[in-house]
């Protein structure tokens, strides 16, 4: 098994897909995430979009972070890796606004991808560069490890560190590395 050390604060890590192939290959005709530049290109892409807007006014999109640490935006129930044309993203996850254009609410919860809670320094580079006012860290951060044995995809809850699927431990530092684990198309 390969043993991947925990990311220092001078550390970036590229995440690569891990998700299933079908997924993959039906996100193939999706359209990619559009790049988000400014405060006025995130208005333009809410007004103009198909995100979901909840009840009370918010609107909720699916977000990556490109290696060049730019948001590109998708609606909600996009594929991450549709949003990031099938590349590697230095994070990823969903994204609430508010009308004021302030991000409300920012995770990591992307399955297909699995980013680290430390990722949020290259989402915050992200929104900084775009004059977007964020929560300053992931709202909910979502931990995930590949079971050792079963090899499925998880998620740690309440730091109970046990397969859902197999009931095998989990390692204590992420594992999902792209030699291991991503599917090249």
């Amino acid at each position: 098994m390969i043993v991947v050390p925990p990311l220092n604060s001078m550390t970036r890590r590229e995440y690569h897909y891990v998700g299933p192939n079908e997924i993959r290959d039906a996100a193939r005709a999706q359209p990619a995430g559009i790049r988000i530049s400014s405060l006025a290109d995130i208005r333009s892409w809410l007004t103009s979009s198909q995100t979901d807007r909840m009840k009370d006014g918010s609107f909720i999109a699916t977000f990556i972070i490109t290696r060049n640490e730019e948001l590109l935006l998708a609606p909600r129930r996009s594929e991450h890796v549709a949003c990031a044309s099938g590349g590697p993203v230095l994070s990823a996850g969903e994204i609430t606004f508010d009308d004021n254009l302030t991000a409300m609410e920012v995770t990591n919860q992307s399955t297909g991808f699995c980013p680290e809670p430390e990722s949020w320094a290259s989402v915050a580079n992200a929104l900084d560069r775009i004059g977007l006012t964020h929560p300053g860290r992931f709202t909910t951060e979502v931990i995930f490890r590949l079971c050792p044995m079963c090899h499925e995809r998880s998620v740690v809850k309440g730091s109970w560190y046990y397969c859902a699927m197999c009931g095998a431990k989990l390692p204590e530092h992420w594992n999902l590395t792209s030699a291991q684990n991503a599917r090249e198309p």
